[in-house]
């Protein structure tokens, strides 16, 4: 079957659905996803939104720009994060005045609460900044932008997976979709589309994302020939439930709650003795992986690494029960604790990508260096790179980045359709998708696809993880390569077209080895220590050779590499101190 839409916008979280909804002002939009949208993972973001709103006490853009410039190790696009800070506050009261029930001071205005890396007066303190409605600020977001997509008549297509992206000449044309609910193949022809499609954290074995972050739409695009950017930079969350991965929010470290060592030490101290325990993300993680390697950690079980605690309990029951109420319940489900009496066990976690689909600040793609852009073709929230958050992102920019470029995107290509035509569609479209799925279930015995997984899994965590070094990166690419060559024996046992889990499962095993193979090239190749990317054989930083934004492309079985200039017409690189 051959849909037809102005706009078309795969993925369904945050970003994808603000960018339905300002395109759906003026262009006939459909969003694609292969969940509900209110499952998607935006949902799953806890502790709050960025905005220098300055309710509790004094805050500035301006603060809030240098706050990320600097966190993300100056490899952040300065002009870039100044329309990020600046948008935050609009977005953040026109979220409010659709309905998101934000957490409110006693005289009714937003709550702000401390979040890691952000300061007030360049670097002085730590300053109240992040907007919250509870632990749940970003599911409050799913539901505010579903609505107001349902109110706009945006058409959605659940449980949908993009197979193919119809590019000719520059132009995105359309693509070729897989319907789960029916097996069935349909294209959708559109002068506009944008991916919104999340991040790929499922390469890692321990990981904060759902098992549905798989990269699809970086994937997708770059077997289409689109370059990614900054790959080799994917940030550890300090604090994930030991043993599972399962994000305890930057908000608990905000609202009070510290880090210790099996000595009952603060040890964040010694490292940040500045913002301590609000630190930036990266710096927390390696941290406590020091702390573990020092002799420091709390001994885990045989199967699984030390870890260190967070004390919440000093937060109080109450304001627990009111500001970090599903953090409290996670604990009593998964650890069996009362965090109001006992410290949370902790370790970091595989949690946000920094690279990937490479845009301007207009949504576009970039096919390269030079800022050519594709005709038509867009991407927004984690599955894209503006870049805002340079090496490392800041705890909350995240939800930043989604409302403010998901906005500016939409608006952009409710702007283009208007003029612009619908490009041609081959009448052999489904053909390629149609031979992969018939290669992959013609019955040959193929090699499982759990144990390839399992294998890149296990091989990411370990070479490249929160500490890198070109051995083992380099042991990484060689097995990364391997898996996915072996990729092409994998068949499915499952034939039925319903509702085929094993079939989807495959699909995004793909996406995932592919980028996988993309982050551990891009971090071999990068002989210095910025931000999320350490590298313990060249721990410092290298400005004078390395300031600058790789871009990778698949070549075949190989991969080309390029870089591009960082905007750093604001503020100069600096040492990195906290």
């Amino acid at each position: 079957m051959k849909y037809v839409y102005d706009a078309i916008i795969v993925g369904a979280g945050g970003a994808g659905l603000y960018a339905a909804l300002e395109a759906s002002a003026g262009a006939k939009t459909a969003v694609l996803s292969k969940l509900h949208p209110l499952r998607s993972h935006t949902g799953a973001a806890q502790g709050g939104i960025g905005a220098a709103l300055g309710n509790l006490e004094e805050d500035k853009p301006e603060w809030h720009a240098f706050d990320t410039i600097k966190g993300g190790d100056y490899l952040a696009d300065q002009n870039a994060v100044k329309i990020l800070v600046e948008g935050a506050v609009e977005a953040v009261y026109h979220l409010e005045n659709m309905g998101l029930p934000f957490s409110r001071t006693a005289d009714g205005k937003i709550d702000q609460r401390r979040f890691g890396g952000h300061t007030r007066n360049f670097g002085e303190a730590p300053v109240m900044r992040a907007c919250y409605a509870a632990d749940r600020t970003g599911h409050m977001i799913l539901q505010t932008l579903y609505q107001q997509c349902i109110k706009n008549g945006v058409h959605f297509f659940d449980e949908y997976i993009v197979m193919e992206v119809l590019i000719e000449n520059g132009k995105c044309n359309g693509l070729v979709v897989l319907e789960l609910a029916t097996g069935e193949l349909h294209t959708f022809q559109a002068k506009a589309v944008l991916f919104a499609t999340g991040g790929f954290g499922r390469m890692y074995k321990t990981t904060s994302n759902a098992y549905a972050n798989t990269g699809d739409g970086p994937a997708l695009l770059a077997r289409a020939g689109v370059p990614l950017m900054d790959m080799e930079f994917f940030q550890f969350h300090p604090t994930g439930i030991y043993g599972m991965g399962i994000l305890i929010t930057e908000a608990v470290r905000g609202e009070g709650g510290i880090l210790l060592n099996r000595n009952g030490e603060r040890f964040m101290e010694e490292y940040a003795p500045t913002l301590v325990d609000l630190a930036p993300r990266d710096m927390v993680s390696r941290a406590i992986l020091t702390e573990i390697r020092k002799g420091n950690g709390i001994r885990g079980d045989k199967k699984i690494d030390d870890f260190v605690y967070l004390d919440a309990s000093r937060i109080g029951r109450e304001a627990i029960g009111k500001k970090i109420p599903d953090i409290a319940g996670f604990c009593a489900t998964y650890l069996g604790i009362d965090i109001a009496e006992k410290p949370i066990p902790v370790q970091p976690t595989a949690h946000y990508a920094m690279g990937g689909i490479p845009t301007d600040t207009q949504g576009r793609v970039l096919r390269d260096a030079s800022g050519a852009v594709y005709e038509g073709l867009y991407a927004a929230g984690e599955c894209a790179c503006v870049s805002v958050h340079g090496a490392n992102r800041l705890g909350t920019n995240s939800l930043v980045d989604l409302i403010v470029f998901g906005k500016r995107s939409g608006r952009e290509m409710a702007g283009f359709v208007k003029d612009a035509g619908f490009g041609p569609m081959p009448v052999s479209a489904e053909d390629g998708a149609r031979e992969k799925l018939g290669r992959l279930a013609d019955g040959k015995k193929g090699r499982p696809a759990w144990e390839l997984g399992e294998s890149m899994r296990e091989t990411m965590m370990e070479k490249v993880g929160v500490n890198r070094t070109e051995e083992g990166m380099r042991e990484a690419l060689s097995i990364l390569r391997t898996l996915r060559e072996e990729f092409g024996e994998v068949r499915i046992a499952e034939k039925q077209g319903e509702f085929n889990t094993e079939l989807s499962g495959v699909l995004e095993l793909e996406n995932l080895l592919d980028l996988a193979c993309l982050t551990a090239a891009s971090a071999e190749r990068r002989t210095e220590s910025r931000g999320a990317h350490m590298r313990e054989d060249f721990p410092e930083r290298n400005d004078g050779e390395w300031l600058y934004h790789s871009l990778i492309w698949l070549d075949g079985g190989k991969y080309r590499m390029d870089r591009k200039s960082v905007d750093i017409s604001i503020f100069k690189p600096k040492p990195r101190t906290y």
